[in-house]
């Protein structure tokens, strides 16, 4: 009898303007070269329906997109905050909370991470270039295609996100103009770059809780350490 793949819930990207959801493929590539089966939810969908999905799915990956709606951390909106999705916002934290109840696997990916910090009661810069001064101002959203990475991520030793690279430093990519500031509750940052920016996040007291800020589902094919974040995720549905 064949062994049945885990099946990995992945949160919509949504065109705001055209009124439709969608997927970048590369996410899709990514669960299934490590033997998940990825499914793209709905994204609206009632308490009820959301229960039905974390009874039925074993891991949950929480995707990039627009920004998320300041009043969520209790701020106004700055200047060069960008747009927001108020139906995904309202449908990732709920589903975030219903997860963490069952212990199920969670990834974050660039909004991701930041989801996944301000649902748990962190906040976010709204725009790193104006709340985040440095001499040298990295290029967080950068000039290049998103296979080629942009920066490094040092991380910090003892952690899952250690364990699982194998090392103190990762090239990773970088498309972002937010960024984690204050660490939820419960949560540790795991990963930083140059200057002490958050680029990783993780749950030390929750079987697999995991954030970052980059997009590994654009590196795993050349980089062994980000192929690895995608299997350990999905190890952990099994």
């Amino acid at each position: 009898m064949t062994k049945k793949k885990p099946l990995i819930a992945l949160t919509p990207y949504f065109n705001i303007e055209r009124d439709e959801p969608y997927m970048r493929p590369a996410y899709l590539k990514a669960i299934r070269a490590v033997g998940g089966t990825p499914l793209i939810l709905p994204l609206d969908l009632e308490e009820e329906d959301l229960q039905q999905v974390v009874d039925t799915f074993d891991g949950f990956l929480f995707t990039g997109g627009p920004d998320i709606h300041p009043f969520y951390f209790g701020e106004e909106t700055q200047e060069n905050c960008g747009n927001v999705c108020l139906r995904r916002d309202r449908m990732e934290m709920a589903l975030l909370k219903l997860v963490m109840k069952t212990g199920k696997p969670v990834l974050g990916i660039c909004r991701g991470i930041q989801l996944l910090n301000v649902a748990l009661g962190g906040d976010i810069y709204q725009d790193i270039p104006s709340q985040f001064p440095q001499d040298f101002p990295i290029a967080h959203t950068q000039p290049f295609d998103y296979v080629i990475p942009s920066h490094k991520v040092e991380v910090v030793p003892g952690t899952l996100l250690a364990r699982l690279t194998g090392g103190e430093t990762l090239q990773v990519n970088s498309m972002h103009h937010q960024a984690c500031r204050k660490i939820a509750p419960g949560l540790i940052a795991c990963g930083h770059a140059s200057g002490g920016l958050t680029e990783a996040i993780e749950k030390p007291d929750y079987p697999f809780f995991l954030g970052v800020q980059w997009h590994p589902e654009y590196l795993w094919e050349q980089d062994p350490a980000m192929r690895q974040l995608f299997e350990a995720f999905v190890k952990a549905a099994r």
